[in-house]
Order: C-alpha cells, then sequence, then structure tokens
C-alpha cells in the first residue's frame, strides 16, 4: 500500500530578538492561545491546530497499518507476561493490612484491605476503591494519590480525568463506602490526613498550573472556606506533601532543582501551622525524617548536600531548634557513596546508597549505632525501599530486580538479618531468567569519563555486528535509570534485540558530580555521552550504526533530538516519547508551568546570555539542519503539562522541511491523554506495541519470531 504524502505544517513566519540575536519560527502557530483551556478540556482546541495533529496521526497510522500483525502480536506476547489478576503484599498498619490488586481484564487498580492480627492477614477482602468502575465512561483516567485516615474509617483519593494532571479528590467514609460531599477540584494528587481524621491537608495548582498553595480542609465543610496553610511566593519553587515515618509530622517541601527547603506541620494540632525546619540557601538541598528518642532527643534526621557534601550526609538536630546552626553529622560525607534516602523506625534507620554504580541498603542500629550492609550478587540490578504505615516494626521491606530477574519484594528483619521473600514477579507465559545475559560494560566517553552501559540480551548471542540494538538515555535532573527488569523489552530481546541503557551524565548513577556535570553549561556531556556509549557498542562489534534504534522520554526525548542533529548517521532510527525539544522558546514562555523551575536545570535565557547562547547552540528544534535523518518516531499527548503537545509538533514540522533522507518521520499525538500517555495498563501496551514496531521495522527485524535471534 502506497503512503500518503506527509503532511506539510503551514508555515506562518514570526521573529523576535533577544540577546541581539533574531530568532524566527515558522510553526509558533501551534501553540494554542488557549492551552491552559485546553488542558482542561481538549475540546476547546482550535480547528486549524487540530487539523495538523490529526492528519499528523492519520499519516503515522498509514505508515503503521501494514505492521498491524505484528503489533498485535507484540500485544498478546506482552499481555501474556502479566499476571491479570495479581496483587501487591499486604502492607499492615494496626488491625489492617492494606493492599491493591488488579481483577482479570481489570485496567485500573483495586484499593484494598483486610484484618491484619498477630503478623497474619485474615478474614474478608473490604474493597476501599474500584479503579475499573471509577473509570468507566471516561476517555482518560488515572488513579492518583490515595490514603486511608489514621483511625481507618476514611479514605482519601485523587483522580485525573484529562491527563493534565488536574485532580479532583473526594473522600470515602468506608463505614459506608460513599463519597462524602466534600469534593476539591484542580489539585495536585498529595494528600495527608490530621491525626484526628478530621481534616485533610492537599495542594492546589496556581494559573498558571504550578503546585504552590497548601489548603487544610475540614471534612464536611464547603472547599471554598478550606484554609491556606502554605503559600510558595517563589514561581521557581513547587510545593509538595509527605510525612515522617513516625506519622508526628506532615512535610511541606519546597524546592527548584538545586535548593529545598522543608517545614513541619503537627498532625496532633487540628489548627496547626508551618514550621520552618531551616531557611532556603541557594544550593542547599535536604529532606527531612524524624524520631522521637534518637539519643535521648526528640530529633530530626535530615538527608542534605549542605557545607560542600556534594554526595551527600544525613545529619541530626534536635525538633525543638532544628535550624542549620545545630546540624550535627550522623553520616558523614564520603566522596563517591552517594546517600539517596533514608527511613527511621523505632529501633533502626534505613539508609538507601550508591557506590561505584550500585545501590545498597544500609541498616543502622538506633541504640548502639552498629551498621550493616545488605549485599546483592548480580553484576547490575535495581533496588527500591518500601516504608510502610509502621514505625515501631524491626521489619524492612524492599525491592530487588536485575534486567533478567523478576521483581522480588522482601521482607528483612533487622535483628536476626533474616531475609523472607514475599512475592516474586509472576510471568504467566514463562521466563527463565538462564535465558538472558545482564552484564555492565563502560564506554569512554571524549573527556576520559568512564559511561556505564547496562545491557541486556538473550545467552547465546554472537557478537559479529549484526545484532539489532535498543539504546535508551534520559540523562537529567538527576535522575538515575535503574537496571530493572521489564516483561516488554522481553519481546524486542528475543526477537534478537540487545537492549542496552546509556547511564549518562545528568543522572546520578557515579554520584552528584556525574548530574552536575550534565546540565546547564555542561549539558552537552550528556548527548556526547550517549554518542559515545553508540560508538562503543559498535566497535565492540555488539551492532552497526544503521541496527541502533535510540530511544528517550521527555529530557531524554531531548536527548534524541539533540543526537539526531549531532550524528544523524550514527543511528537507524530514533523514538521520542514527550520529548523536550524546544528547549529555547519553552525556556524564554514563564508563562508555562515548567519554566521557572526549571531555568536552575537548562539556564535562564531571558537573562543570562550565555545561558541564552548555550541552550541555542543544542536546543533541537532550533538546530534542524538539512540531513539526512533517521527514521523518527515521536509520541506526544495533547494535555501533557510538562512537555506541552506543539514542542514534538513543531520538531517534526521542522524536520519535514529540512530531511535529506526518504526515512520515515512520524507523530502520534494522543488526543485524550497527557506526559505519561495511555493510562490503563493495557491501553499502555497498544502504545508500546506502536515503538517496539517502529524499532523493529527500522532495522528490518520484524519478521522475526521470538527466540530466533
Amino acid at each position: 500500500m502506497a503512503l500518503p504524502e506527509p503532511p506539510r505544517a503551514p508555515r506562518h513566519p514570526s521573529t523576535r530578538t533577544l540577546h541581539g540575536q533574531e530568532l524566527s519560527d515558522d510553526y509558533a502557530w501551534l501553540r494554542a492561545d488557549n492551552w491552559r483551556e485546553v488542558m482542561k478540556d481538549p475540546a476547546v482546541l482550535s480547528g486549524e491546530i487540530r487539523a495538523y495533529l490529526e492528519a499528523e496521526n492519520a499519516y503515522a497510522d498509514a505508515w503503521f497499518a501494514p505492521s498491524a500483525e505484528l503489533r498485535t502480536r507484540l500485544v498478546k506476547e506482552m499481555r501474556g507476561r502479566i499476571k491479570e489478576d495479581d496483587s501487591s503484599v499486604p502492607s499492615p498498619d494496626g488491625p489492617f493490612a492494606y493492599y491493591l490488586r488488579h481483577r482479570e481484564g481489570g485496567q485500573h487498580p483495586l484499593l484494598c484491605r483486610k484484618a491484619w492480627a498477630d503478623g497474619t492477614v485474615t478474614g474478608e477482602e473490604t474493597l476501599l476503591l474500584d479503579g475499573d468502575k471509577e473509570a468507566e465512561g471516561k476517555a482518560y483516567f488515572h488513579l492518583g494519590g490515595t490514603r486511608h485516615s489514621n483511625d481507618h474509617r476514611y479514605f482519601a483519593w485523587s483522580a485525573d480525568l484529562a491527563g493534565s494532571e488536574l485532580y479532583t479528590l473526594r473522600v470515602r467514609d468506608l463505614s459506608t463506602g460513599k463519597d462524602l460531599p466534600d469534593i476539591i477540584s484542580e489539585a495536585t494528587g498529595d494528600l495527608l490526613w490530621s491525626a484526628d481524621a478530621t481534616a485533610l491537608y492537599y495542594i492546589r495548582r496556581d494559573a498558571e498550573h504550578r503546585p504552590s498553595k497548601v489548603f487544610r480542609h475540614v471534612l464536611g465543610t464547603p472547599a471554598e472556606s478550606d484554609v491556606l496553610v502554605y503559600e510558595e511566593p517563589d514561581k521557581g519553587f513547587f510545593v509538595s506533601l509527605g510525612e515522617t515515618q513516625s506519622r508526628a509530622f506532615g512535610l511541606i517541601g519546597c524546592g527548584d532543582h538545586e535548593t529545598s527547603e522543608a517545614h513541619l506541620l503537627d498532625l496532633a494540632d487540628p489548627a496547626a501551622t508551618p514550621r520552618l525546619v531551616a531557611a532556603r540557601a541557594p544550593g542547599v538541598r535536604y529532606d527531612v525524617e524524624h524520631h522521637p528518642s534518637l539519643g535521648g532527643v526528640d530529633s530530626l534526621v535530615i538527608h542534605t548536600n549542605a557545607d560542600g557534601a556534594e554526595d551527600f550526609k544525613l545529619v541530626t538536630a534536635p525538633i525543638a531548634a532544628p535550624g542549620r546552626e545545630n546540624w550535627r553529622d550522623l553520616v558523614p560525607h564520603f566522596p563517591g557513596r552517594m546517600v539517596l534516602s533514608t527511613t527511621c523506625y523505632a529501633s533502626h534507620m534505613v539508609r538507601l546508597e550508591r557506590e561505584a554504580g550500585l545501590p545498597r541498603i544500609v541498616v543502622r542500629d538506633i541504640a548502639s549505632g552498629a551498621e550493616h550492609a545488605i549485599a546483592f550478587a548480580e553484576e547490575a540490578y535495581a533496588l527500591g525501599l518500601d516504608g510502610g504505615y509502621e514505625f515501631a516494626t524491626p521489619r524492612l521491606r524492599f525491592t530487588y530486580a536485575s534486567m533478567t530477574t523478576p521483581a522480588e519484594v522482601w521482607d528483612y528483619d533487622t535483628v536476626s538479618r533474616e531475609r523472607r521473600l514475599m512475592k516474586r514477579q509472576e510471568v504467566p507465559s514463562g521466563h527463565d531468567p538462564a535465558d538472558y545475559v545482564t552484564r555492565r560494560i563502560f564506554a569512554k566517553a571524549g573527556d576520559g569519563e568512564m559511561v556505564p552501559i547496562s545491557l541486556l540480551y538473550r545467552a547465546g548471542t554472537v557478537f559479529d555486528g549484526s545484532a539489532p540494538l535498543l539504546l535508551y538515555g534520559y540523562g537529567a535532573y538527576g535522575i538515575t535509570i535503574p537496571a530493572g527488569f521489564s516483561t516488554s523489552r522481553l519481546s524486542l530481546v528475543d526477537r534478537g534485540f540487545i537492549y542496552a541503557i546509556a547511564h549518562i551524565r545528568g543522572g546520578t548513577e557515579k554520584g552528584w558530580h556525574w548530574y552536575t556535570d550534565g546540565k546547564l553549561a555542561r549539558k552537552t556531556n550528556t548527548f556526547t555521552d550517549f554518542i559515545a556509549a553508540a560508538e562503543h557498542l559498535v566497535a565492540e562489534g555488539m551492532t552497526r550504526p544503521e541496527r541502533i534504534v535510540a530511544h528517550g522520554g521527555s529530557a531524554g526525548g531531548m536527548l534524541m533530538g539533540a543526537i539526531a542533529n549531532l550524528r544523524p548517521e550514527l543511528f537507524g532510527g530514533i523514538i521520542a516519547e514527550v520529548p523536550f525539544v524546544d528547549v529555547l522558546s519553552t525556556m524564554l514562555d514563564d508563562t508555562l508551568p515548567l519554566t521557572p523551575p526549571e531555568w536552575p536545570e537548562w539556564g535562564n535565557p531571558i537573562r543570562d546570555e550565555g545561558a541564552f547562547r548555550h541552550i541555542l547552540s543544542y536546543s533541537p528544534v532550533d538546530n534542524v539542519h538539512e540531513a539526512a535523518y533517521p527514521a523518527i518516531f515521536a509520541l506526544a499527548g495533547l494535555t501533557d503539562p510538562r512537555v506541552t503537545y506543539w514542542e514534538p509538533a513543531k520538531w517534526v514540522a521542522r524536520l519535514r522541511q529540512m530531511n535529506r533522507s526518504d526515512r520515515p518521520v512520524l507523530l502520534r499525538t494522543n488526543m485524550d491523554a497527557g506526559h505519561g500517555g495511555a493510562a490503563g495498563r493495557f491501553d499502555r501496551l497498544d502504545e508500546v506495541a506502536l515503538i517496539y514496531a517502529f524499532a523493529l521495522e527500522t532495522v528490518g527485524a520484524a519478521t522475526l519470531v521470538p527466540s530466533m535471534a
């Protein structure tokens, strides 16, 4: 079937001059003037913009039409690896244990509880909330934060019905199973109960979609009368809500990508006002835990990079005087050992840290100060801590996975040091870890830094340069991409793909310096690290350039745009999910939700000419040039508040204008979703199947059947 001509976006030139530089944009019209309203109601999008996006969707659908059978097989395979009626390990809290589960064929979670006594789950299940039922008849439904009250009578829950991350909050009376009349709209999903369950704390978004105000809602009163508890004055700071493990304090967190500040809320006081822990200082980050008798003193345990602790440390301070002048080292800074987080329990403290690129768990006895680490054997793996609801418990729950090992949930006795496997992820269609190999190798960057690469491939793979390879990257905000397990990616690996993750600068895989070396004026290290990883994989005989498909999303999508401009010949295909590709225009628009908080990450091109010129030098849309680009597939969400839909739309329009190859450039916009794509767990598989079909078609592996590498 012959493809129709690809859409050509009309060009409406607009220019402006900043820092003496004329900026021209033929596609600025794709940014809807009423974008705020579109996020709430996609139906109000202008007809011209909608027509262009729908034309792009139709063209992408036509390109993918021949792969319909392949995509059906992919979805069937991926769904066959999901235990559809699965449930989480119950988490005890007093007389109940709480968990979530999915029903056979269900798209959304069911929140449940059972009685808990003497360490055992007993009795009949109580269904607290049925996500499938709540989603009925809705084009989009995403369940946000949920939280039961301390007396177990109420269940607060939130849902986003457009993908715009504007949540509606409700409260369910568990004695009746009915929602109360209390309804709060245009909030985030953050929820926090007062100790006596008479009030609920939450965050509202402002007119520019920023989470900036904390309110207290008293049950049974109208939302209009809710009390403003905290308002963040700095538009560059976002606000979040949390709770200490002891449940004594709520935590109001404020921060951007460089600086943070915390305020305590006494949850036992129905009229509590926030109490500042330590005033914000540029470049100082901290977050807070609580222990009521650490060294005999009611204390905070603070995770911070203060005083030059680049890879973070733990300090203590008395609740009565928590300012920085009273911070005392508990776990001192040690370069190269990055302290990621900590949780306090009555008898022990747990921290997650990373050294030599691998995470580990360290347990500290509160009384003696003695420490021990929980060890793991694999070459590359992922760890996570589950704090649960309890404080006075010797138990620690953690999750473990590797690229070959399905996720495992373990309970660990901090006294006896015994581990108990609580759950191993089931793969109904079968999975033998021995059929696969996971490795960690290193690529040498241009400046001599060694870039870690995690690999997954089938045992017996021959490295003769013929294997197709998907290379994933992110590289921003200090976010680490874990070498964890994915049932979906097996559909590529079983068809002969090598799956690789490039742990490039911009993340924190090798410590905090790995992040700072990939931001602001050093941002281009992210791109050159990724390119070095691709070149190394070719040099090692694993693949060749036309067999490499690069993949990234959001800030990783910006990475995709940058490497497409820098080295288009090095990749056979590029997949960019919700790609942040119009960096300069976005950083120049301080009315967009994320722009002011993003300046510490990318620079402020409005005030800083150096930042302006640096961003201009790599911003993907601004650097598209006449070149033979690889095959490119961009995915967007119409109601995405993080990476607005017009960024990938402008990028694709510009690529169509300048591309000198005959390889496809595709844009597919989900007209009913935002940043995360489809919300249902099976609907999301349809999107993954598109991505994988594109990868398979691009490298000519679409006809391979599983395990025939």
